[in-house]
């Protein structure tokens, strides 16, 4: 198993991107660690850990709040000794055209989406630091490269991780961290349920294959 015995911690792996990897991590053998504010779907995710056989722990995780944040670090410290790698995946869209965007959306995709990596990276460093080992993953998007129509924020957030990734690969990389992006294009997971069906249409014509990743 190529992740055997290392510990991972996943955000927004109740659902979506997070669930597929915190469920495929678990089958290379890592021990997981589900984070999410969804703790229904925290559960959930870690029964299906270990149903297959996995290893698996959950918390409540609010990634604008520092300390729910160090508490999941906290648990996972005391219950494995070791973070391994820290995925960055929690995020959220509240599109809508500049002219119609208020600060109040503007300000809670830039919380969650951007901020929130920080928060999370800023937890765990000290630790991968300490070990002389570690991997932070984070979850970018095709729309930090090229932009989308009414999605000024969600665009602004995913740019920004990029730069957040190549400044901690300078900074990090010569202390044994690895630091990368992956850039999804447009993938069906739950946060397009609210999306209209003419936008959903629009995301597939621009696709090769005409559909959404899977």
């Amino acid at each position: 198993m190529r992740l055997a015995n290392k510990v991972s911690i996943i955000t927004g792996a109740a659902q979506g991107i997070g669930q597929a990897t915190a469920l495929k991590f678990a089958k290379e053998g890592a021990k997981v660690v589900v984070c999410d504010m969804n703790q229904a779907g925290v559960d959930a995710v870690v029964k299906q850990i270990h149903e297959q056989g996995g290893e698996a722990i959950g918390f409540s995780v609010d990634v604008t709040k520092p300390d729910t944040i160090a508490a999941a670090v906290s648990g996972t410290m005391a219950k494995y000794g070791r973070i391994d790698t820290l995925i960055n995946n929690a995020g959220i869209v509240m599109d809508s055209t500049l002219r119609k965007m208020t600060e109040a959306q503007w300000d809670k995709v830039i919380d969650v989406n951007l901020k929130g990596v920080f928060n999370c990276t800023k937890a765990v460093v000290d630790i991968m630091l300490e070990q002389k080992s570690g991997t932070i993953l984070i979850t970018s998007s095709i729309v930090g490269l090229f932009g989308n129509f009414g999605q000024t924020n969600y665009a602004a957030t995913k740019f920004g991780v990029i730069g957040m990734a190549k400044t901690w690969t300078r900074e990090l990389g010569r202390k044994g961290i690895r630091v990368n992006c992956v850039c999804p294009g447009f993938i069906a997971t739950s946060i397009l349920k609210d999306m209209p069906a003419d936008v959903i249409k629009s995301m597939e014509d621009k696709v090769p294959l005409a559909r959404l990743g899977q």
